[in-house]
């Protein structure tokens, strides 16, 4: 590139690009919310933004984080405003190098009398999130993630409740009834449940027949009501804490091609014959474990049976992974798919997750201290939000 004072362009230089195959010192030219240049060099032409040497990687896509929820409840029963609380939400994520999410939302509530009810909110939260997104006031990409929970009374309703308009783009089937899949062991469920609702134990035993009645009586429907809303809303339908190849043989009868956090080597090696991705908590990746007590995701990513990392509960960790991964696979180009690439082609979205000339111009600046990496710089559709 000459010496062109950069103008309606955006040119960010002296940058080790994180490639699809490889990293290379260069530029990125963003023009109209993309990439419209790439090339080889140090140099900095007049105008360009130098990176001075940091790397330069395709913006994270999340597809599954309970981050929202957080901003919404940050103490047992002390609600904080939703507006205030989704503002806050874009702007972490946009400093950890997060651009597109796919919030993660419930649907699907337990209001008869019991000390661990939940309500509905979804469709409110979903209303607020559109309304902040056409006022202009997101800095990232926000669509929707609903976890239909087939141990509830209301989740056919509350699925009826969301349309083609609300950009909808994951359903997740969650099946959280005691003892199997994500909560087999009983004993780290309980102290789940009773450390976040205060249950006594009578209380607990009382709320593990409810779960289990539910699921008798309600489950078959709520899940071919899950199967069915994902059609009609045209969003990707995922798996949720599959455990056994039978499961995942389930999962892929539904049409199933998002495996979300699968509990055991067994189930991740089904999807990969079934040719499910699969997908793991970068807290799992990150702690050495799960903290459920199910497979490590260090192990699977050992095993080549890992696609797709998420953050899960900590927005940060996306990007701390994706590093950690690279030490594993000695590939940073390849752990960084798994945080940009991989999910968004898992979501349909072709559009973004690579530095490649037409993708969006979503990029995060990032440097290193020590094993940490560090994001510098955001920019999301060519503009920087971060």
């Amino acid at each position: 590139m000459d010496d062109t004072v950069m103008t309606s362009q955006t040119c960010l230089a002296n940058a080790r690009l994180v490639l699809p195959d490889r990293v290379m010192t260069g530029w990125v030219l963003l023009a109209d919310g993309k990439i419209a240049g790439i090339g080889e060099g140090s140099h900095v032409p007049r105008g360009a933004i130098d990176l001075s040497g940091d790397y330069l990687l395709p913006g994270l896509v999340e597809l599954h984080t309970d981050n929202l929820e957080r901003h919404i409840q940050p103490r047992p029963r002390v609600n904080w405003p939703h507006d205030a609380a989704i503002l806050a939400h874009d702007g972490e994520l946009a400093m950890c190098g997060i651009t597109t999410v796919f919030d993660a939302m419930r649907v699907g509530s337990v209001v008869s009398s019991s000390k661990a009810n939940y309500g509905k909110y979804a469709r409110t939260l979903a209303s607020e999130m559109r309304g902040l997104r056409e006022a202009g006031a997101l800095r990232i990409n926000h669509l929707i993630h609903l976890r239909a929970e087939v141990c509830s009374e209301t989740l056919i309703e509350e699925l009826a409740e969301f349309g083609t308009d609300d950009a909808v783009g994951v359903i997740s089937l969650m099946d959280h009834t005691p003892g199997q899949r994500q909560f087999r062991d009983i004993t780290k469920y309980k102290d789940y449940v009773c450390g976040k609702h205060g249950l006594s134990d009578a209380d607990f035993d009382d709320h593990v027949d409810r779960q289990k009645e539910l699921q008798a009586r309600l489950g078959a429907a709520h899940e071919a009501a899950s199967v069915a809303a994902a059609a009609r809303l045209g969003a990707v339908l995922a798996s949720h804490d599959d455990t056994t190849a039978e499961q995942v043989l389930v999962s892929a009868g539904h049409g199933i091609r998002l495996a979300e956090f699968p509990t055991t080597v067994e189930a991740a090696e089904a999807c990969r014959e079934q040719g499910i991705a699969v997908m793991m908590g970068a807290p799992n990746l990150i702690r050495g474990g799960s903290h459920s007590g199910n497979v490590s995701a260090a192990d699977l990513a050992e095993r080549g049976l890992l696609d797709i990392l998420s953050s899960d509960y900590v927005p940060a960790g996306l990007l701390n992974a994706a590093f950690r991964l690279a030490e594993i696979w000695g590939d940073l180009p390849r752990a960084v798919a798994t945080v940009s690439r991989a999910p968004a082609l898992a979501a349909n979205l072709a559009d973004r997750g690579q530095i490649v000339v037409a993708q969006a111009a979503d990029l995060i600046q990032v440097s290193t201290h020590g094993r940490t990496p560090l994001v510098r710089t955001t920019w999301c559709g060519g503009r920087r939000v971060g």
